[in-house]
């Protein structure tokens, strides 16, 4: 698999998705938004992890510097 993020695609959804899982852990979110936020936080930490985004397939973007 090769990688289509580029380093400040990557941070950017890092910090994100800490932000996101923040708001579940502190409460600030509830019910099923705080589950549908938690797992958009999730998704955006573990695709920045392995620098894929496979949503960016279909458009053939990437943000990779060549």
């Amino acid at each position: 698999m090769f990688q289509n993020m580029g380093l400040y695609d990557r941070i950017i959804r890092v910090v994100v998705g800490l932000v996101l899982g923040g708001l579940y852990l502190t409460g600030v979110v509830e019910g099923t938004t705080a589950l549908v936020l938690l797992i958009i936080g999730l998704v955006m930490i573990v695709t920045s992890a392995i620098g894929f985004c496979p949503a960016y397939l279909p458009f053939k973007i990437t943000t990779k510097e060549k």
